[in-house]
């Protein structure tokens, strides 16, 4: 087999060229067109050298067609086409001739397409085992996400951010599990609640930076001293400790000193240096029988007895404390459904002359017919009503049952008494007091000057602002007198009271329970200069003087002698109902 004269170089070339044009646009190829060329140009030159080989040997065309393969040159189009340009014009561009030679172009055509089925094949198979392998990959890594993203949701769900404390959450179940783990019945669990004192402070004047600055190096220093106990962060400036396995209340205690010390130590915070203390509530008792919620919440009520005392301390629970709290929160609890149910009424305690023991006016004082408790006197409710608010409601209608009441005794004929209706702090801080008060007069018909408002001296003060102030004045304008209640008892100082329109002060009981006759206690003339001192410097204000408490003839008699004006006590009557005052005035 041979090659005729003159064919040279070139022909390789142009066929390659012709093969080139063939397969491109069938396939993605990463070369350009004269790489293409190239690469053609040299897998030609190895067919011509297999057709022209003695001995002849087809397996030239495996590697040929595992190489076009390999150059991307792989779909059934390249492929389709290859062969069709290598049967036509491979052996009329390289002038290749002989008796054979069709035959062996058809075999080496055939290993050509062998080779190019094995090659896909294999590239398939291996592209399927790194898409495997990348899936696999790709799984695991997702998996590791998971897993990686669930446990920081877990650093999220029990672990405070900002600290990096056990929460609530983890707090919670770690406290369950000290009351529940079995066998073990007699053992004891505390839990001190932290909370620091005026902290509030220190975010409104310095900003929540400072305040969240200052909340970490409180958690490290109580993780540092407390490292032996569960210590975790409730929210804002709560802390709480967990101690278990207690041996009794002084084990909890010393875990709260611990605390109190390690708060207390001056702090630096975003470059304020600070000054903290802290409040603890302490609780520790047998786990059988108690519950998490009932340990919180025990908890949380002597943590505020710690800040009612003044903070900077701790506070041990108090069952028989907590009960009578309880019962109190219950009592101020039914004072709104108790005033719609008319469950309160009125006495009337007598305020007598002491010139002429002519009754002179009349003080009201609630009372609250309980259902369950029977009636109970101002004192074991007027105090919770002041801390709720609730007050407001049940001084108005204190003062409305008293004028309605009180008008109606003028028709019993002579001289008719005044009402003195007791009004809190927040009646009197109340912008619409002075329309209340003239509403109420035109409603009952009660004329003004029977009327008499008693604040406290302590209340008096607080009300020194000027709108309260105002408002007295209006009153007093409107010819309703003002009377201070329980006088002596707070600042005892007669100055003030040249500017506020009050025209009568009533001596706290105090003063008059020293008041005995010489003969049976000598003491008593100090009480007695101190009481003349008093009455004549009201006398100058232009004041009128009643004693409270008076109980016996005697007090009377010496409290006539220094000029007091009138009395009020068990000596001159019982409170009593509306209904008796307007017999005694009959």
């Amino acid at each position: 087999m041979g090659e005729p004269a003159g064919t040279g170089a070139s022909r390789p070339g142009t066929f390659a060229r012709a093969w080139a044009k063939a397969v491109s646009g069938t396939s993605y190829l990463p070369m350009t067109q004269a790489q293409l060329e190239a690469l053609l140009q040299r897998l030609t030159q190895r067919l011509a050298a297999a057709l022209r080989a003695e001995p002849f040997d087809p397996r030239v065309g495996h590697q040929v067609g595992a190489e076009l393969v390999a150059a991307h040159i792989a779909s059934a189009e390249g492929l389709g086409r290859t062969v069709e340009v290598i049967q036509l014009r491979l052996l009329r561009d390289l002038g290749l001739v002989g008796d054979d030679i069709s035959d062996r172009l058809a075999r080496l055509l055939a290993t050509v397409t062998t080779g190019y089925a094995r090659a896909l094949r294999d590239r398939t198979l291996d592209e399927q085992e790194s898409i495997r392998r990348a899936a696999m990959v790709a799984r695991a890594q997702a998996e590791r996400a998971l897993r990686d993203s669930e446990s920081r949701f877990r650093h999220q769900a029990t672990h405070d951010p900002l600290t990096d404390l056990p929460n609530r959450t983890l707090f919670t179940d770690r406290l369950a599990a000290a009351i529940a783990a079995p066998g073990r019945g007699a053992d004891r669990v505390g839990v001190c609640f932290l909370d620091l004192d005026r902290f509030k402070v220190v975010n409104d004047s310095l900003g929540h930076q400072v305040g969240d600055a200052l909340l970490v190096q409180v958690a490290q220093r109580l993780r540092r001293a407390l490292g032996d106990h569960l210590v975790a962060r409730l929210g804002g400036d709560e802390f709480v400790i967990l101690v278990e396995r207690t041996g009794g209340t002084d084990d909890v205690v010393k875990a709260a000193e611990a605390a109190l010390a390690a708060v207390s130590e001056p702090a630096l915070a975003d470059g304020h240096e600070l000054s903290v203390t802290a409040s603890v509530g302490i609780v520790e008792r047998p786990v059988a029988g108690t519950t998490p919620g009932e340990l919180m919440r025990a908890a949380d009520s002597t943590l505020h007895w710690a800040k009612a005392a003044g903070g900077a301390r701790w506070a041990l629970f108090d069952p028989a404390r907590h009960r009578t709290e309880l019962a109190r929160y219950a009592l101020s609890a039914a004072i709104p459904a108790a005033l719609d149910r008319g469950e309160f009424f009125l006495d009337y305690q007598p305020l007598t002359s002491l010139r002429d023991g002519t009754l002179l006016g009349v003080e009201a004082l609630v009372r609250w017919r309980h259902p369950e408790l029977g009636v109970l006197s101002p004192g074991s409710f007027i105090g919770l009503a002041e801390e709720t608010g609730l007050i407001v409601r049940l001084g108005g209608w204190v003062l409305a049952e008293a004028c309605r009441e009180a008008e109606s005794w003028a028709a019993g004929g002579g001289p008719v008494p005044f009402v003195s209706v007791n009004l809190a702090v927040r009646q009197v801080n109340r912008p619409d007091l002075v329309q209340e008060v003239r509403g109420l007069l035109a409603q009952t018909g009660l004329p003004p000057e029977r009327l008499q408002l008693e604040i406290t001296e302590s209340t008096m003060m607080s009300a020194g602002a000027e709108d309260p102030v105002r408002a007295l004045r209006a009153l007093n304008d409107l010819g309703v007198r003002i009377a201070i209640d329980d006088f002596g008892t707070g600042y005892s100082n007669l100055a003030y009271l040249r500017d506020l329109p009050v025209t009568e002060l009533k001596m706290a009981g105090e003063f008059v329970t020293g008041l005995r006759a010489p003969q049976v206690d000598p003491a008593s003339r100090t009480d007695e200069r101190i009481l003349a001192s008093l009455v004549s410097l009201a006398h100058a204000l232009d004041l009128t003087v009643t004693a409270e408490g008076v109980e016996t003839a005697d007090q009377a008699d010496l409290l006539r002698a220094i000029g007091c004006d009138a009395g009020q006590g068990w000596h001159f009557g019982r409170p009593a109902p509306a209904a008796r005052i307007l017999e005694q005035i009959r």
